[in-house]
């Protein structure tokens, strides 16, 4: 039995709870049927009504109406609580001729593989140095011409963990859901992916528990710079803050209203609807 629960929240005015609540049970059968078994990750997720409030300790997908980020159809981040949450502007969706559906698919996957925002794979550099990727399972096929159907609603495609797995071979596995990925880090037509370019470092070094200095390097720096790095969304901005800033959501007084964009994940509008707009996921 699942230990995540999520609660859906509808907290839009241009969605009725009646049509807002048909997509649920679509959205759990892609968790427990196509989700979780690639990535062992699945949840319960239960609908909540306008004027409802969640239950203690759930995380939230909540469906808002006009999006409170620059080029955003949707993201996600932490409650003041410290609990994972997912914001889905579904005005914003229809606005631009995107379905909220899919936005909501992407943004409660990518909540259960790095709910704490803080995950990135590394790939060492042909001329030194190392990238990161962002922990960002839907963004490569993000599009809405590349989700797909279930119970009739549609979803988004999302990759497998091989994407983030730099030895695979093209063609060697499945790397995403509907299969038109070949290798890793490719990225589909209307795809992305947030990347943090580490030129050089110091290489890898080791903290222990002792209050003691400790100066074993267990991997020395190469010659032309090894693995240093940090972490920065697809939104371009610098170091990720942890700072909060919450104010009272003008659909659901208890949900945060996030401010620093350089903390969250957002999903930005295709291209080929609005390139000012994607579903941008940090």
């Amino acid at each position: 039995m699942p230990t995540i629960k999520v609660a859906v929240i509808n907290a839009s005015t241009v969605l009725k709870d009646a049509d807002a609540g048909k997509a649920v049970p679509a959205l759990q059968a892609q968790v427990h049927n196509d989700f979780a078994p690639a990535w062992g990750v699945d949840a319960d997720l239960v609908f909540i009504p306008k004027g409802s409030q969640p239950p203690a300790g759930a995380w939230w997908l909540t469906i808002l109406d006009n999006s409170d980020q620059a080029g955003a159809l949707g993201y996600h981040d932490l409650t003041d609580q410290g609990l994972p949450l997912g914001k889905v502007f579904a005005g914003t969706d229809i606005q631009f001729g995107s379905q909220w559906t899919v936005t909501a698919s992407h943004e409660l996957l990518e909540m259960l593989v790095d709910p704490d925002i803080n995950l990135a794979a590394y790939v060492d550099q042909p001329n030194g140095g190392m990238r990161l990727y962002a922990y960002e399972v839907c963004d490569a096929c993000e599009a809405d011409q590349l989700a797909y159907k279930t119970d009739g609603v549609l979803v988004s495609d999302f990759v497998y963990p091989a994407w983030f797995e730099s030895f695979r071979k093209a063609g060697s596995t499945q790397f995403d859901r509907q299969g038109r990925i070949n290798e890793p880090f490719q990225l589909l037509p209307g795809g992305y992916i947030g990347i943090f370019d580490c030129p050089s470092g110091n290489g890898w070094t080791q903290i222990t528990g002792d209050k003691k200095a400790h100066h074993y390097s267990m991997r020395p720096p190469s010659a032309r710079g090894e693995r240093d790095g940090g972490r920065q969304g697809s939104s371009g901005s610098g170091a990720t803050s942890r700072r909060r800033h919450a104010d009272v959501c003008d659909q659901l007084a208890i949900l945060p209203r996030t401010k620093d964009s350089s903390r969250c994940r957002v999903r930005p509008a295709s291209t080929w609807v609005k390139p000012a707009f994607s579903r941008r996921t940090r």
